[in-house]
């Protein structure tokens, strides 16, 4: 058996020894591990594993301004959605959906989201309808060591909008440190224990990527150029990841001028959007990851919660106030506080293809076979609408999806998206949804 063939049909993990304990490095598909154009493993003939992902954000987007101007092929993206102008290729945007309410109340920063992500209109707070990724999960999660993970930027574990059946409730991960340790900690600590509790500050002190170094001298040895120039990329972006946490856990240098106010109490977390924007990007890079690895297939990644608290440096006025408050520019025609937020939101989703688009995996990237729902909770905040609910998808999940489309549904129920998404995800279903959102009409201008 030659060197390749020993490394592609191995384990695909480094394992070492750190502080007594042992830690796991994952290795992405190296082209070792593929076939030539890189959408299947070498040894079995086996396709790539299609990876899904919701990216969660509040409080939708102003109408006219996120959508592309035309339907079909996308040649241009909107002023709001202009982040991704790189990926138009990559991206489908769905507008004109809505929800249908069959006559019951809208709860505000409820209804719009959970009815998208269930398929059914709640008729009360209680979620009885498990959401789209815990049904994608169950389909595609039950062959990895997560069946799924669910991290929020927002600082908050309870801003996570992931159900199981009967209404569990799965919360988010606030630390990206923590997160860091769950993916690469020490493999006794079982991290579906209710006493989980890692020790971020020992794995961002302590390099897990020492613990691994013999390992990785000898896999070097054992590859071609192409792969060890991929190996150095990966390993150099795994370094970085833990030299920024690192910094987030050291205690700063005293300040002669900083003296200690009276006792105060803990004031809202990660609110200003400069600090929610970096825990964003390195969550993002740790789905990435995880992804790479093959720890899990489904991420749950929230940028804003869905009442967005964001606020500017220095300001209390957060960017749900605006939505209410904030007059609308007569010369803009539209409320400029507010969609200063709408345009950091975008900013962060790009962050996150970015980084899903930069793991290259033969002559294609990682984002090519992942399916990203990027979904809010309203249309237009200002009167916080479930019409024209902004809804995108990236990735053509190993190409079973087409990209580069913009889809106009005209007022259809927004669970066509769901629907097309799970069809494209290998869900043996025909329909979806209940009600008026009772659906059996996938999008098939973008099913491949």
């Amino acid at each position: 058996m030659s060197a390749s063939d020993r490394i592609a049909t191995r384990r695909r993990v480094l394992k070492g020894m750190m502080g007594g304990a042992a830690v796991t490095v994952g290795l992405p598909y190296l082209d070792c591990f593929l076939n030539t154009n890189g959408t299947a493993l070498a040894a079995t003939g086996q396709a790539l594993p299609v990876v899904y992902g919701t990216w969660y954000f509040g409080l939708g987007m102003n109408p006219g301004r996120w959508e592309p101007p035309t339907t079909g092929k996308i040649t241009q993206m909107g002023p709001e959605t202009k982040a991704l102008e790189k990926f138009k290729d990559k991206v489908n945007m769905y507008t004109g959906m809505k929800v249908h309410l069959d006559g019951r109340p809208a709860i505000t920063h409820f209804t719009g989201n959970m009815t998208i992500l269930t398929g059914t209109c709640p008729r009360s707070s209680a979620v009885t309808t498990p959401t789209i990724d815990t049904v994608i999960a169950d389909h595609i999660g039950s062959t990895t060591r997560f069946k799924s993970l669910e991290m929020t930027s927002t600082g908050n574990p309870k801003h996570m909008y992931s159900f199981r059946s009967g209404g569990v409730f799965q919360p988010g991960e606030a630390s990206p440190a923590a997160m860091y340790t769950r993916l690469f900690g020490p493999e006794f600590k079982d991290p579906n224990s209710a006493d989980f509790k890692p020790d971020p500050a020992v794995m961002a002190r302590q390099s897990v990527l020492s613990a691994v170094k013999e390992q990785r001298q000898d896999l070097d040895k054992m590859v071609g150029a192409a792969d060890k120039a991929r190996l150095d990329e990966y390993f150099t972006s795994l370094r970085q990841l833990e030299q920024q946490l690192d910094l987030q856990l050291q205690k700063p240098a005293p300040l002669e001028a900083c003296t200690k106010p009276g006792e105060m109490a803990d004031g809202p977390v990660a609110t200003e959007v400069e600090v929610l924007s970096a825990n964003h990007r390195l969550f993002a890079k740790l789905a990435a990851h995880a992804f790479a690895c093959d720890q899990t297939h489904v991420v749950n990644l929230v940028f804003n919660d869905m009442t967005s608290s964001l606020r500017r440096v220095g300001s209390q006025m957060i960017h749900h106030i605006y939505t209410h408050e904030e007059a609308i520019d007569e010369k803009l025609g539209y409320q400029p506080n507010a969609t200063y937020f709408i345009m950091r939101v975008m900013d962060g989703f790009a962050d996150y293809l970015t980084a899903l688009n930069g793991i290259r995996e033969g002559d294609k990237t990682l984002l090519d076979r992942a399916l990203i729902f990027a979904m809010t909770d309203t249309g237009y905040a200002k009167v916080h609408s479930v019409e024209n609910m902004p809804m995108i998808t990236a990735g053509s999940a190993g190409g079973r999806m087409k990209t580069g489309i913009h889809f106009s549904g005209k007022g259809d129920p927004g669970s066509r998206v769901g629907l097309t998404i799970q069809q494209a995800l290998g869900l043996p279903l025909n329909s979806w949804g209940t009600d008026s959102m009772a659906t059996s009409k996938s999008i098939t201008e973008v099913l491949a």
